[in-house]
């Protein structure tokens, strides 16, 4: 059964004459419904029929808002400028949004129930702990970012979290407002690695100094505090990084991410191969324990006072 069962609810889209549809992020997507999930896959042949809704982003708001439709399914092999809109049109209609990705049944959770609970009480109480404590920095270092620079003092970004379910990560602004719309001219050359160069030439002065000590970092306490984050896991793979994934190594994405990890504290910047990094963390899932994340924890601090492999 098709979306277009669902979206009957505002029949209109259907009447308005095709002259007047202007260009949509939306465009080019096939939706497919089922049982109160729907999935977004791209368009592979022109004789595909496509939701006329699709046209214009109002109108699929309307749709999404008086949908029956909890949980959207976005295919990895979208073309990447249309992540961040389902995202965004998703997050203002309260709907569910992941990224449909391999099942992982080794994750530590899963194994390891009890542990695991231990492990996210942990998170919750010392992730309370330093956001009383690192008040008073946070707010000298927005200060900061608010004189170094216009713009907003805090940057948000979509990132892949667990299950595969998106959320917008939470850190101090270290680049210019219109590093979004750069990001794939200066990446450019990064096809196989982390979309990181040490020379950005989007990071501003205070940014370049926050980025060097993981300051920047600070505010996803707040994430670890709402759940969707752990103080210790796997990299918080942005979008534009996640779908560059191959297919054997995505089950990773359903991992929940750390604010500090094992590709953090042994590698981080100096080692950016994307499928090396991957892999990397799946053998950290895998051979995971209690242990092993207090001992990550610990070889954190050092490595931000030197600012190991920061950029």
């Amino acid at each position: 059964m098709t979306t277009s069962t669902v979206l009957l609810k505002a029949p209109l889209i259907f009447q308005m004459p095709p002259n007047k549809w202007s260009s949509s992020p939306f465009e080019g997507c096939i939706l497919t419904w089922e049982k109160n999930v729907l999935i977004v896959r791209p368009r592979s042949s022109e004789s595909e029929p496509e939701m006329p809704a699709l046209r214009n982003k109002t109108w699929l708001y309307d749709c999404l808002r008086h949908s029956p439709v909890k949980r959207i399914y976005l295919d990895p092999a979208l073309d990447s400028s249309k992540f961040k809109a389902w995202a965004d049109i998703c997050h203002a209609t309260k709907k569910q949004i992941y990224l449909n990705v391999p099942s992982a049944p080794d994750l530590p959770q899963n194994r390891q129930p009890i542990l695991w609970r231990v492990k996210r009480l942990a998170d919750w109480c010392v992730a309370l702990l330093l956001w009383v404590v690192l008040t008073p920095l946070m707010g000298l270092l927005a200060i900061g970012v608010r004189l170094d620079s216009r713009g907003p003092i805090l940057f948000r970004q979509w990132r892949v979290g667990y299950q595969g379910r998106l959320f917008q990560i939470c850190k101090f602004r270290s680049m210019a407002t219109d590093a979004e719309t750069r990001h794939h001219k200066v990446m450019t050359n990064q096809k196989g690695l982390l979309h990181k160069l040490e020379h950005d030439p989007r990071v501003t002065k205070v940014g370049h100094w926050l980025r060097k000590f993981s300051l920047d970092e600070l505010p996803q306490l707040l994430n670890v505090l709402r759940g969707e984050m752990t103080l210790v896991g796997p990299r918080p793979w942005a979008l534009y990084d996640a779908v560059r994934i191959e297919p054997l190594l995505q089950q990773r994405l359903r991992a929940l991410p750390g604010m500090t990890g094992m590709w953090q504290v042994t590698a981080r910047s100096k080692f950016c191969d994307l499928a090396a990094v991957n892999r990397m963390d799946l053998d950290y899932l895998r051979q995971w324990t209690f242990k092993e994340d207090l001992k990550l924890l610990l070889m954190t601090l050092p490595k931000v006072v030197n600012g190991f492999g920061a950029f």
